[in-house]
């Protein structure tokens, strides 16, 4: 049976940047979501140019999905070049760029491009499936088993980008394929003001409780404004659906691509590039920006180095933290002994009274006291109230004030 798409696009500034510079479209067969980097710099026109160039791929139909991959590489090496002409016109949009991660349907297929750390999700079975991966250095840590999932949430290269649209490679490497869909399939595309800060928990749970897109779109980004989200948000959420939809979506365009684009010379900004712009926030709460790396291999081993230094650091800061416990509990374990041995008591050994030095109590199979004097007088030949006394232990203060009571004890035997 045929099937059809139904699809909602969402875009939020989030709660603390003054500008979206994301952008999304959603089409009759293409759905595209672009998230800019530059920042006031031009991050916004990045991605508006972006979206706006590649939304041309939704204008014609395609022989075969392989028709599809192709033209949507090339819309995005097209995105490419557009940037760098804008940036050499407008020398003070210098160092903006873009992350994309577009679907172009085909039959009962789907085209896919993308570049960057935005995302692309297939909710099925009531399984989430993270189908793209980020070109960040933290996910080639991740990717080559240096450090875990986990770890990389809160890295401190985390925010590195190692492939973006912009103004600084001719040829960006893309990652293209062509994926089977079928009736049923929820399909997300977002931005990582989203996938940052939003767990891929909630957003299953989110994706299987409305039937509707444009709800589910809403609830989403919902969630990221309830975690803070001071990075922009976008989601772009398409259903696959068996039949002919009575009212086919409108093609939907979001973010900053559907707002005019404006370009305002700035002889006296500082231009700057790549890799010392601040991007994406991640699980922060104040807007820390990731920075944009041209994939090479010197500068992967630089940040690879960084990394072994960084994890050295760590095991010696761990080790010199439990030498330095270690050394508190020993402190404190000689200083709490020798207290001990500062008290005396009154108790039997053998049979007699005898004077010992510390607690009665001890540690473990440890004891905290010795005999430090043993008398002549048998516990035997005391009453037994005081034969009781004497074998529960009878504390002192001091030896002066433990020589007093066997004294008295001694008195007590004689009468």
């Amino acid at each position: 049976m045929a099937s059809t798409i139904q699809a909602a696009a969402v875009s939020h500034v989030g709660k603390v940047r003054s500008n979206n510079q994301d952008s999304a479209f959603a089409g009759r067969q293409l759905f595209v979501v672009a998230d800019g980097m530059g920042g006031h710099a031009g991050g916004d026109v990045a991605s508006a140019l972006a979206v706006t160039r590649i939304k041309d791929a939704d204008k014609q139909p395609y022989a075969s999905p392989q028709d599809a991959e192709y033209a949507l590489r090339a819309a995005l090496v097209a995105a490419n070049a557009l940037l760098s002409e804008t940036v050499f016109e407008h020398p003070e949009l210098t160092g903006m760029g873009t992350t994309v991660s577009a679907l172009l349907r085909v039959g009962d297929t789907l085209a896919m491009a993308h570049i960057g750390d935005s995302r692309i999700y297939l909710w099925r079975d009531d399984a989430l499936e993270q189908v793209t991966s980020d070109h960040t250095f933290v996910q080639r840590l991740v990717d080559s088993g240096r450090i875990t999932a986990e770890e990389a949430l809160t890295h401190p290269r985390r925010s590195v980008l190692m492939r973006v649209l912009g103004d600084v490679d001719a040829h960006p490497e893309i990652d293209t394929s062509i994926l089977e869909t079928r009736p049923g399939d929820r399909w997300l595309l977002c931005s990582d003001g989203l996938s940052s800060y939003v767990s891929e928990e909630l957003i299953t749970k989110t994706m299987a409780e409305s039937a509707d897109p444009e709800r589910t779109a809403d609830a989403l980004v919902k969630h990221s404004l309830d975690s803070g989200a001071p990075d922009n948000v976008t989601v772009v959420v398409l259903d696959v659906r068996e039949g002919t939809a009575d009212r086919p979506t409108p093609p939907t365009t979001v973010g900053a691509a559907a707002a005019p684009l404006a370009f305002e010379s700035d002889s006296g900004r500082r231009a700057v590039r790549l890799p010392n712009l601040l991007l994406h926030p991640l699980r922060a709460t104040t807007t820390r920006e990731a920075e944009f790396e041209p994939e090479s291999d010197e500068y992967l081993e630089l940040l690879i180095a960084e990394d072994r230094r960084r994890a050295v650091r760590r095991k010696i800061t761990w080790l010199v933290g439990v030498i330095l416990v270690a050394l508190g509990v020993l402190i404190a374990a000689v200083l709490g002994y020798q207290w001990t041995q500062s008290r005396y008591y009154v108790g039997a050994s053998d049979g007699s009274v005898a004077i010992y030095r510390g607690v009665q109590q001890g540690v473990g199979p440890f004891a905290l006291s010795s005999v430090y004097d043993t008398t002549d007088l048998e516990v035997a030949d005391l009453r037994p109230y005081y034969q009781s006394q004497v074998e529960g232990t009878i504390s002192a203060n001091s030896l002066s004030e433990a020589r007093d009571i066997v004294e008295r004890l001694q008195n007590a035997a004689a009468d």
